[in-house]
């Protein structure tokens, strides 16, 4: 539990920043090499690297070097457990509000009938 917990800890720190999450909304479609990936933002390759490091380092991307290309990939497993955490929550939270609004039905029944 504490290992998962981790994990999700680091997949939410990698997504807090709207770099990494621009830069996994582009993998979604497809790998590309770290270059191409840079292009639209404004700022230092070094930078630019800082934020690849993070996603790599919370397992949401992947990369691999060919010869003078790094290229990275979207580790498409890592970012579902975190969907299914959040889909987990939404569920509960779902039950929640709807206990809350049977309760409220319930306290005031003659409001129902107009």
């Amino acid at each position: 539990m504490v290992n998962q917990s981790s994990a999700l800890d680091s997949v939410f720190h990698a997504l807090a920043d709207p770099t990494r999450r621009a830069v996994i909304g582009r993998l979604l479609s497809g790998a590309a090499p770290v270059k191409r990936l840079a292009e639209p933002f404004d700022m230092g390759l070094p930078a630019f690297l800082k934020h690849l490091a993070v996603l790599e380092g919370s397992g949401l991307i992947r990369s691999a070097k060919q010869g003078r290309v790094r290229t990275c990939h979207l580790n498409e497993a890592r970012l579902a457990e975190a969907e299914g955490w959040l889909s987990e929550q939404r569920a509960v939270w779902q039950a929640r509000t709807d206990r809350l609004a049977a309760f409220v039905e319930s306290q005031h029944p003659q409001e129902q009938r107009r």
